[in-house]
């Protein structure tokens, strides 16, 4: 009788329809991968093994297989949201002492209340990585450190800018840098202390021309100088001498006939040509390094057009408050601060499998190891193996819905086919009980 043929039949039909089923379901699910029914067919062992042609007892499920193709890249606001393009798996861990991994490729990610990165499903996992600047060693749980960056002190500030040679000397003297006619051009720059706080330099540049005299029957050299005077929120430095009027500079810039930087500090050979050091004066919770501040005016010229800064920096910060991280295709997490600082928060990793296939699923787009899927391999994205990482972005589902519709149309039929041969089977044996 074919009952069994029928009946088994239908089973993997049922099955067929529950798996894809289970596909469309998980159609928009982030991470998902489609699997697939694979059937087998069943025949009975004959003891003489005689008969070539024996007809079959049905059909069985042999296996449901996943598909590990990649999904659609897309992208998104969060953070936190990162999608794998190309092999591995995140691993995780269900708390923070747990040692049995698990892995998933849904990257939908978000910070707990003690700065751990977790998969906001129900397990919560704790995704783990190299935390700070480890590199090496077994995988951790990844800690966003939140904490502040402290204040970097100003030592140097370097400005590259043209004197316009064609100026004349400020016919009014001496220097003050509340008088406009008494100097020609002036730059600012904001600077810090150990402490954070900020204060305001600015530089003035007065024009005074040097003539050199030469051996008799030669040319005469003329070089040019312009005097360096500075103040520092609004006060003249170096602090003006009591019973006086008349503010000191903080160096000079000579030129030579092509325009270029020869010398700043006449007499002092133990700096740099284009080097002036300033020392901020002592001033109330105000923390400086006992070497001042240097001035450094490299690629510093004078030429024949309009006074010109070309560029200026400082090498000081104010505390910096984390604003924003990225994580790059490298798995390198990098922390933005509102003072303009960067610090490497953390690397991910990811691990990979001989056979994926035998990872066993645990729900929540999360599996656990199996001896089927082999020993897991560790690494960096971008590297061996691995695939890189898209910040900002997450991996769809691999189901392609309407290939799954036609597949759920096709096991429907198979069902019914299955059903009509139970029916042929019963008027079968309807006939024969008939016979009279």
């Amino acid at each position: 009788m074919s009952f069994q043929q029928g009946l088994s039949g239908l089973k993997g039909a049922s099955k067929s329809l529950d798996v894809t089923g289970n596909n469309v379901a998980n159609a928009s699910t982030v991470g998902f991968k489609l699997s697939q029914t694979q059937f087998a067919d069943l025949y009975a062992n004959s003891m003489n093994r005689s008969g070539s042609s024996l007809a079959g007892i049905g059909v069985m499920v042999a296996n449901v297989w996943q598909s590990f193709s990649q999904g659609n890249i897309t992208m998104t606001n969060n953070p936190l949201d990162i999608a794998i393009n190309g092999d591995g798996f995140f691993r995780m861990q269900a708390n923070l002492d747990d040692a049995a991994p698990m892995y998933g490729r849904n990257g939908q990610f978000q910070l707990d209340k003690n700065g751990y990165i977790i998969n906001p499903s129900q397990r919560g996992a704790y995704l783990t990585g190299w935390p700070g600047t480890i590199k090496g060693g077994d995988p951790m749980p990844m800690r966003i450190n939140t904490a502040n960056v402290p204040a970097t002190t100003t030592d140097k500030i370097e400005t590259k800018l043209n004197l316009d040679s064609r100026l004349p000397v400020p016919k009014v003297a001496p220097f003050s840098f509340s008088d406009t006619t008494t100097y020609n051009n002036t730059t600012g720059v904001t600077v810090y202390d150990s402490l954070g706080n900020s204060y305001n330099v600015q530089t003035y540049y007065v024009k005074s021309p040097v003539t050199t005299a030469t051996p008799p029957g030669t040319s005469t050299d003329t070089t040019t100088d312009w005097d360096v005077y500075t103040t520092i929120d609004g006060v003249p430095y170096p602090p003006i001498p009591a019973g006086s009027i008349i503010q000191d500079k903080v160096g000079t810039l000579t030129f030579d006939t092509n325009g270029f930087l020869i010398n700043t500090q006449p007499g002092d050979n133990t700096l740099p040509p284009d080097v002036i050091t300033l020392h901020l004066p002592p001033k109330p919770g105000a923390m400086f390094t006992a070497d001042g501040i240097t001035l450094s005016y490299s690629g510093t010229t004078q030429t024949a057009s309009p006074f010109t800064p070309l560029a200026q920096s400082q090498n000081g910060k104010s505390p910096g408050v984390l604003s924003t991280f990225i994580v790059d295709k490298d798995g390198l997490i990098t922390g933005n601060y509102s003072n303009g600082d960067t610090q490497t928060l953390g690397q991910l990793l990811l691990v990979n499998f001989a056979n994926p296939n035998g990872l066993q699923p645990l729900g929540n787009n999360l599996y656990i190891v199996s001896p089927d899927a082999g020993e897991p391999l560790i690494g960096k994205p971008t590297t061996g193996q691995f695939g890189t990482l898209t910040g900002r972005a997450v991996e769809d589902s691999n189901v392609d819905l309407t290939a799954e519709l036609v597949n759920m149309i096709v096991a429907q039929r198979v069902y019914q086919a299955n059903a009509q041969t139970i029916k042929v089977q019963d008027a079968v044996l309807q006939t024969l009980v008939s016979i009279r």
